[in-house]
Order: C-alpha cells, then structure tokens, then sequence
C-alpha cells in the first residue's frame, strides 16, 4: 500500500469517526462558542499588546489598575467556557435529532451546575460558600461539561422518542407539554448528579471535576528535563486542548513551576561561571521560554502553521472566514479562535497535524540547544503576546529567530495536506447547502 493510500484511508477513517452523532455535537458545540473567545481574545490582547512603554503609558492615562476591565471580560468568555459548553454541546446533540434542544440545555446546565463544588477558598484561607468556582466553570470543568453535557443529551432524547414520562391530555398547550415531559429525564439526570457528588464528597472527599482533573494531571507527574520527557508534555499538551481540556493549563499546573526553575538555575550558573554551554553540568534545555515561544508558534499546536497552510489552499467560505478572524490574535499567540472556531476540538482531521508540529519544533529547538546553535534560556523572560520572529529575536538573536523561522515553515508543511483535506470537506458541505437551498 503506498503512502498516498495509506493518508487517504486514514482521512477516511477520520471522516467516519467525524460523522457520529456525539462528535457532531462535540464539533458543533464548540463552534457556538466561537463569538465568545473571539471577544475575549480581542480584550486580553488589548491588555497585553507586546508594544515598548505600552502598558506604562495606559497606566498613565488611565491609572495603575487599567487592564482590570479588560480582564474582566476575558474572564467572562475564557474563565466560563465550562459552562458554555455546558448548554452548548447537548443543545446541538439534541437540535440534530429535532428533540427539544433547549430544555436539554437547561437541564444540563444545572446538572454542572450540580456536581461543581460550591465552595472555594479565599486568600486568608477561609472557605466561602455559595459560589461558582471559576476555575472548575472555566477551561478545568470543559471535560466535565462535555460528560455532563452528553450524558443529559442522550438521556433527554431517548426520554423524548421513547415518550417517557408524563402523559397530559391533548388540550394542554404544548409549552406545558414540554415542561412536564422533562421531569422524567430531569429526575433522572439530578438522582445522578446527587449519587455522583455523595461518592465524591463523603467516599473520596473531592468533587467530580477535580477528581477529572486530578486523574489527567497525576500522569503528567514526574517527568522532567529530557527530551523524552518535554516531549510527552507536548504531546499532552496538544492531545488535550484537542480532547477540549485547556492542555496548557492542565500540563503548566505541572510543568511550568519546574521549567521556570530550570531558567533560573541556567541563570545562576552563566552568573557563577559566565558560560552557559548544553552539556555542562546543571544546564537545562526545557525552559519556559522553550514551551512559550518556540513550541506554541501563534499558539498551543503551533496553529501559525495552520493559518499560512489555510490561506495557501483554502477554498470554502468557512475555512477562510476563520482564517481571517484568527489572523491577528494569532500573531500575538491568542489561537482560541482557531481552536474553537474551525474548530480544532474533536476535529478528526486536525488531531494529527495539532500533535506532530509542535513535537517536530520540539526537536528543533532541543537540538538547535544541543548543538551551540542557539543558547540555553536564561531567566530572561518577554511577554507570552509577542509575535514569532521578533520574540526569538528579543530572546536569543538571530539565532532564535531562524529557529522560529525553520520551525514556522515545518509547520506549515505539516499542516498543508490535512488543511486541504479539511477544506475539501467544507467545500462539499457548502455545496450540499447550496443545492438543497436551490432545489
């Protein structure tokens, strides 16, 4: 079997798996999200523009806590989009079996809203009660809502096509109707919820989204500064922003305060030595500055690849719509608007490209370190919004911005086939659109 067989059984492959009905709705879910992160992208960049003196001149005209509004904004899309994809991912999974969406939505929504604990704690250490935890409602609580948000789904379309529930007499208007035959599923769903939260808080003492997160994050543990090791971070970095879990948090909870040590130890040593040379004792290849700035190229999965691939082959509207949109926040680093709006999120053809170029730069980048190309990161930091190029060149010379360069162009040329693959298939659904509109 040749090659080019072997890709096109794979894309088939994909295709088939993009087309179950709780893929769809996973896709489609997250697309409605789209007008969130792209609203949130543009005031998180706003507050974080990579611009000299920029942050000292809005601190002049508009005071010391300027950019408090502008995160407050990125916090309510970002910080919430558990609970978005709480409402979204059922109401699409029920919308596409013409069941009633909305209801679905609802009750998914306080079936979350159930099994997310209500307390958190405050800075002195006391517990306050009454509260939605942002952190389990954001990018922490997505598998969480994508569980809840199925489960309800399903469970409220073989409720409604199996008629289960309470019968009313034919003169009732349909609005009570419909209120009443969501008891069943809603009893069902919040008997589930209360048994889950009872085993998490009084068996296991912790709550289901925690317990989620722990069970991703306990694996991560113990992998350190090698290649094998900053390679299964990546990976796992890429394999779960695309499973709809924000990789870069979940993997930094666990890597970044190491990586951070490793660019302060590198520092210490080019100060007590005044070399910094890989292989020396103590030298660290995997800073942050690694994982900011070189492998997450205009974002996590090094989507800057994937946007120079789209507008080299793009054909259908869709492709290109998003394209345009993700340009600029891209060039800054702020991808959630490729992410959720292609969407790269349970995104059959995507997963593989999403992986492999952020693990094919990791290689550049260790021996680019490796071989005295480039030098190993210090505690020199810039800001994670500045663009490609400019920040390898801030970072580490025109070293660093070849290496970028190199590693832009290896991404692209990754990305390229299944961005074609991927816009053929919109190609086809426009079509499909359009004759069924003209017929």
């Amino acid at each position: 079997m040749s090659k080019q067989e072997m890709f096109d059984k794979f894309i088939e492959a994909m295709a088939r798996f993009a087309d179950l009905k709780v893929v769809g709705a996973l896709r489609d879910g997250f697309i409605m999200t789209t007008p969130f992160t792209i609203c949130g992208s543009v005031f998180l960049l706003l507050a974080n523009l990579p611009i000299p003196g920029y942050g000292d001149m809005m601190a002049g005209m508009f005071g010391p806590q300027w950019t408090v509004p502008l995160y407050a904004i990125s916090g309510a899309t970002f910080d919430v989009l558990g609970l978005i994809c709480a409402v979204t991912i059922p109401y699409k999974y029920v919308e596409a079996q013409e069941c009633d969406a909305i209801t679905a939505a609802t009750l998914s929504l306080c079936v979350f809203l159930a099994v997310v604990p209500a307390t958190t704690l405050a800075p002195n250490g006391d517990v306050v009660a009454g509260v939605i935890p942002k952190m389990w409602a954001g990018s922490n609580g997505i598998i969480t809502a994508i569980i809840v948000g199925l489960i309800t789904g399903i469970t409220c379309v073989y409720c409604q096509v199996n008629h289960l529930g309470i019968k009313m007499p034919p003169s009732v208007p349909g609005g009570v109707v419909r209120a009443f035959e969501a008891l069943t599923p809603g009893m069902i769903l919040f008997t589930g919820a209360a048994i889950v939260y009872g085993v998490c808080y009084f068996g296991l003492e912790t709550s289901f989204p925690q317990l989620i997160f722990t069970m991703i994050q306990t694996p991560l543990q113990g992998l350190s500064d090698t290649l094998i090791g900053g390679s299964v971070f990546v990976f796992l970095m890429s394999l779960l922003f695309w499973a709809g879990v924000h990789g870069p948090n979940v993997v930094g909870g666990v890597m970044n305060p190491l990586m951070l040590a490793n660019a302060l130890e590198n520092q210490q040593i080019l100060e007590s030595t005044g070399r910094l040379v890989y292989g020396d004792p103590g030298v660290h290849v995997f800073t942050i500055q690694v994982m900011d700035v070189f492998v997450k190229l205009c974002g996590c999965g090094s989507t800057g690849g994937l946007l120079i691939a789209s507008y080299l082959v793009a054909k259908s509207d869709q492709m290109k719509s998003i394209t345009k949109l993700a340009t600029v926040p891209g060039l800054f680093n702020i991808n959630e608007p490729v992410i959720f709006g292609l969407p790269i999120v349970f995104n059959p053809f995507m997963i593989a490209p999403f992986i492999l170029a952020p693990l094919c730069i990791t290689l550049i980048v260790y021996f680019s370190i490796a071989s005295g190309f480039m030098n190993p990161f210090t505690a020199v930091q810039i800001p994670w919004t500045t663009p490609v190029i400019l920040s390898g060149l801030l970072l580490n010379g025109w070293q660093g911005a070849v290496v970028q360069i190199v590693s832009l162009a290896t991404a692209t040329a990754i990305y390229f086939p299944f961005v074609k693959a991927q816009d053929n298939a919109y190609v086809k659904e426009q079509e499909e659109e359009a004759a069924a509109e003209e017929s």
